[in-house]
């Protein structure tokens, strides 16, 4: 078989790629630029370096491919994130229609199911619903839960304020998280299937924690206990995105994708089609959290 994955050297593209070429498959991978993707080359994947934003590029990088496992790339270095988003979901199914893809794993995310409301998942939503009009292609649509890497995001929180938070978390509700080699196990194991047929959704999480079970369990880690979990205004949250020095699009947008979680809203649907948990809890990256916050 012949893949092509997008998300270059990514946490989640980088471990596709290597189950599947350990699967003995041939594997194109997209990437922005040659050494960071020289570590997957070096296990057997053909590198190819260019935008997601040129179409003839991306055009020209599907053909022959059995499957394609698309995802859209974060853009801090653009104005417009909402823009970019579109611009490479258009390329994508510009991509899969010439070439006459036949099965397309896509990553999306819990709160697609919004359309809107749910931040910079909204652009997910709509490039799940761009794919949903093409016939005749086979799409396996993940929507994965929070990963749990974005808590690394809480360090300067600790060391600078000795708290946890968001702008959600603090209502009890139970935050759904994922680790990213759960998400390119779920990947992978559907494109070395590729058994799906239609445009079928599958979600992915692998815990189902309180903000105040993150914080114990986190701050437990680190040998600081007792750290508590902050729930912050939508004011404060946008406040303190900006002063870390996210652009005003992107900290109003995470903003609004923290309401959401907070009223509940991204995680409505996930609950009404509950999966099967993955393999990896909170205890187990809570390992990784404890070193990554001895290196800063």
């Amino acid at each position: 078989m012949k893949y092509v994955i997008t998300g270059g050297a990514g946490h989640i593209a980088a471990a596709l790629t290597e189950k599947l070429l350990k699967a003995g498959h041939s594997v194109t991978v997209i990437g922005r630029t040659a050494g960071n993707l020289q570590g997957l080359v070096s296990q057997g994947a053909t590198a190819a370096v260019g935008s997601l934003e040129d179409a003839g590029f991306v055009t020209a990088t599907f053909a022959g491919a059995d499957a394609v496992y698309t995802m859209i790339p974060p853009n801090f270095a653009t104005d417009n994130f909402r823009q970019y988003q579109k611009k490479v979901a258009s390329n994508y199914i510009a991509a899969i229609k010439a070439n006459n893809i036949q099965h397309v794993v896509v990553l999306s995310s819990i709160g697609a199911h919004m359309g809107i409301g749910a931040g910079p998942v909204d652009g997910l939503a709509e490039y799940e619903g761009l794919l949903h009009r093409l016939t005749d292609v086979n799409i396996k649509v993940l929507r994965p839960s929070y990963f749990m890497y974005n808590l690394f995001n809480m360090i300067p929180l600790i060391k600078n304020m000795q708290i946890m938070g968001a702008n959600f978390g603090g209502s009890g509700e139970k935050l759904v998280l994922v680790h990213t080699n759960d998400i390119a196990a779920a990947a992978a194991e559907e494109l070395l299937a590729l058994d799906f047929t239609g445009n079928t959704i599958r979600y992915v999480a692998g815990d189902e924690r309180t903000g105040a079970d993150i914080a114990a369990v986190l701050s437990n880690a680190i040998n600081k206990p007792g750290i508590p979990w902050v729930e912050f205004t939508d004011e404060q949250s946008l406040q303190g995105m900006k002063q870390a020095g996210l652009g005003k699009e992107f900290a109003a947008s995470y903003t609004t994708m923290g309401k959401a979680l907070r009223e509940g809203k991204m995680q409505e649907d996930y609950w009404k089609n509950h999966p099967a948990l993955s393999s990896t809890k909170l205890e187990d990256f809570a390992k990784e959290f404890a070193a990554a916050y001895a290196q800063q």
